[in-house]
């Protein structure tokens, strides 16, 4: 009676005490400043993708693990040790500052710097999306957030505000606030601003990574598309609590509603996504034979 062997999680060649040691070592870390990021920042609309990116990343990192075991590559140790002295003084500053950026921004060098030391730069070729997707749950400057978002709702606001009273709906506007009939809403952070557009930055990267695609070019295009992808989605959120606000009143607005118009954000994103790639697709999925 044959018998199925059941999959080994662990990779045998690897040094297991080795790799137990460098795991504890990175939870002293960063364990700390991920339960402080999920008592505060990660609790926030803006921030609350974060825990998502960490997961996906860690994700991609397991399941290239026996790739990686595998690899007959060629260890950058000098490069790898530089690497991780820079990461750690990254880390040192961040902590002494109290700067986000660079407290959780450090693990990126410092993740590349180990994967140099033990597996060399092809070694780093083969993990570097999950290491460059873990970019996207780096808290941003606060200063930075305030500077873009502001012209950003702005511009939210205009196109909502002007497409509902071009629909016939009684709607002003003064800045971001919004006045539907008896109601008035304000344009918040959450609903246009630089973090929603960075959330759906790595949706748009993770999507790229899932389909494998080799040509530059459209990887290239389609990033850029992602960007006016978002700045509709928003809109489209926007002009959703508009709508259900002057329908079923304010407390429907701020309720659930409010929560469910967030996952209408992505859900728009990706269909105009896809609509994106189909339409590149008919430039770039040729049949073999036919000249480009």
């Amino acid at each position: 009676m044959l018998t199925r062997k059941p999959a080994n999680i662990w990779p045998e060649a690897l040094d297991l005490p080795a790799a137990l040691m460098v795991l504890a070592g990175l939870l002293g870390l960063y364990g700390p400043r991920y339960v402080e990021l999920a008592q505060s920042v990660w609790r926030s609309d803006e921030q609350g993708h974060g825990p998502i990116i960490l997961a996906v990343s860690l994700w991609l990192l397991y399941s290239a693990r026996h790739k990686l075991v595998d690899l007959q590559g060629r260890a950058a140790p000098v490069t790898g040790f530089a690497l991780l002295l820079c990461g750690g003084v990254l880390y040192v500053l961040g902590y002494a500052l109290d700067i986000w950026i660079f407290q959780i921004g450090s693990q990126v060098p410092v993740l590349a710097a180990l994967v140099l030391i033990w597996r060399g730069w092809r070694g780093l070729r083969l993990v570097w999306f999950a290491l460059f997707f873990l970019c996207f749950m780096v808290p941003l400057p606060e200063a930075l957030v305030a500077a873009v978002t502001a012209p950003l709702k702005l511009a939210v606001s205009a196109v909502a505000g002007s497409l509902l009273y071009h629909a016939g709906y009684p709607i002003g506007r003064s800045g971001v606030m919004l006045t539907v009939g008896p109601y008035q809403l304000m344009v918040a952070d959450a609903c246009a601003g630089l973090n929603s557009m960075f959330t759906l930055e790595a949706l748009g990267m993770l999507y790229m990574n899932l389909m494998h695609y080799t040509s530059v070019s459209r990887n290239l295009l389609l990033a850029l598309a992602l960007v006016p992808t978002a700045f509709v989605a928003n809109v489209c959120r926007v002009m959703i609590l508009v709508l259900v606000t002057y329908y079923f009143g304010d407390e429907a607005g701020q309720g659930f509603v409010h929560g469910f118009a967030g996952m209408v954000l992505f859900m728009v994103a990706l269909m105009l996504m896809l609509v994106y790639d189909r339409i590149l697709g008919f430039f770039y999925d040729k049949p073999r034979g036919v000249a480009s």
